[in-house]
């Protein structure tokens, strides 16, 4: 300790004064008879770092992924599904006009809807969900309508073709411009049976919507085929005509019946994808809004999301683990800085040092190796967490393994996103562990009796 110290120590100090600050900054630099201790600490530093770092990038991959997931979901299917109930939905444009002035209701959509096989060339076949749905309607999905990866949606409700997925193209070995047979069981009605409905389509759009689960198994064609190959139209007599006789010709049923199209349900898309409950009140609160039963979206992927949060809960604890063992080691690294600087405790405290100027010695060296490891651990788990997918790509090449496989993981690209809030819940939590790590030690460091300590130097 300097001469320039001990004047200040017997005049009396105050809490956390320069001469505790330069003690405390002495036993975190390195002597030579010190270098296992400050080793210790070194790596206690280091543990606290990676620990502060992993916990940032796992918790902004699992938001990521979660958010991800939520965008291309609601991107598509909505936050209402509105199936219709006690009569054919023949009025879906009257109903998603009515829906659309609803307070809170960012815009409606009307679709058919059908499960059918697809097979491609050769023997490839997949099960696919065939969605029928006009161009009006498709430019409101703009996640669905800007994905388009090859070819377009010009004149799509004349087209008279279908738009896959890319991940489907590749399962069916098509391209653009190849036709698709579709196969249906639910076909036309014969004397020996019901034969399947089986149609082919060009292939007119391949989209890349960046989730497995889509681009592998939902298919789009326009909504006159689509309710034409589902049968969903029902033929109602033209105004002033009467029944006709049985045995009418084709030309005669034609001029006399007129066609009309069904759809299957509408989606319904609300600014505030957590106001389910209101939004639901008012939507079926609404007199001029023909009878609909709704589903939302967390009711559709109750379970998913229910398990997500779970695991998100489970992996902060258990990475948290990580932390609290670093803290131990701030203990474990103190007691030994005590018991090997019993005999300068002593000293300073025969030159009029307070246990309370002891303890907070001590306390600032565990403290300030807390500090410095979640400083270094925030920034490293920021930075990895910024540059997630990059990295993942870069691992996945250098070691030849498929990190994060979008089977199984259904996103194509490692989504991050960021929680400022998470990230000062991390930061606190390693900086208050660090604190209290250092209580015990510096408490016993503050215990020490001056005669007893140099009695035994």
């Amino acid at each position: 300790m300097s001469d320039a110290a001990a004047p200040a120590l017997n005049k009396g100090t105050r809490a956390f004064s320069r001469f505790e600050w330069i003690i405390a900054g002495r036993y975190l630099r390195a002597r030579r008879k010190e270098a296992f201790i400050s080793v210790i600490a070194s790596l206690t530093m280091v543990g606290l770092a990676i620990g502060v770092a992993t916990l940032i990038v796992v918790m902004s991959v699992m938001n990521g992924f979660r958010a991800e997931l939520l965008t291309k979901i609601l991107g598509l299917n909505g936050h209402f599904t509105a199936f219709p109930i006690e009569r054919e939905f023949t009025d879906y444009k009257e109903t998603i006009a009515n829906l659309q002035k609803i307070p809170g209701v960012d815009f409606a959509v009307y679709y058919v809807e059908g499960q059918a096989l697809a097979s491609g060339k050769g023997s490839s076949t997949a099960p696919v969900s065939v969605r029928g749905m006009d161009e009006e309607n498709l430019k409101k999905l703009k996640l669905l309508y800007n994905a388009a990866d090859q070819g377009g949606w010009d004149n799509w409700d004349t087209s008279k073709g279908i738009a896959i997925g890319y991940r489907l193209a590749q399962a069916l070995g098509v391209s653009l411009g190849d036709s698709v047979t579709i196969i249906n069981p639910d076909g036309a009605m014969t004397p020996f049976g019901t034969t399947p409905q089986i149609r082919s389509y060009p292939v007119n759009v391949i989209f890349d919507l960046g989730m497995v689960e889509f681009d592998s198994f939902y298919m789009y064609m326009p909504l006159a085929p689509a309710q034409d190959y589902f049968k969903l139209y029902k033929d109602e007599l033209k105004p002033g005509q009467k029944p006709l006789d049985p045995m009418a010709t084709d030309e005669e049923i034609d001029a006399a019946y007129t066609r009309v199209g069904q759809a299957s349900a509408a989606e319904i898309f609300i600014h505030d994808a957590d106001d389910i409950t209101n939004m639901r009140a008012r939507l079926q609160a609404d007199p001029t809004t023909r009878p609909l039963v709704l589903t939302d979206w967390q009711q559709r992927n109750e379970t998913f999301f229910s398990a997500l949060q779970v695991e998100r809960v489970v992996m902060f604890t258990i990475l948290s683990m990580i932390i609290l063992v670093a803290a131990f080691n701030i203990i474990s690294s103190l007691i030994m800085l005590v018991k090997d600087k019993s005999s300068d405790i002593a000293v300073l405290r025969t030159m009029g040092a307070t246990r309370g100027s002891i303890m907070r010695i001590f306390s600032i060296t565990g403290t300030t190796i807390g500090f410095v490891g979640t400083l270094i651990g925030a920034g490293l788990g920021l930075l990895i967490a910024s540059y997630a997918e990059p990295l993942r790509a870069f691992l996945s090449n250098t070691l030849g393994v498929a990190i994060f496989p979008p089977e199984i993981f259904f996103l194509a690209e490692l989504p991050s996103k960021t929680d400022p809030v998470e990230v000062t819940i991390v930061i606190c939590l390693a900086l208050g562990l660090s604190f209290l790590a250092t209580l015990y030690p510096a408490w016993r460091a503050a215990q020490y009796d001056p005669v007893e300590a140099l009695r035994y130097e």
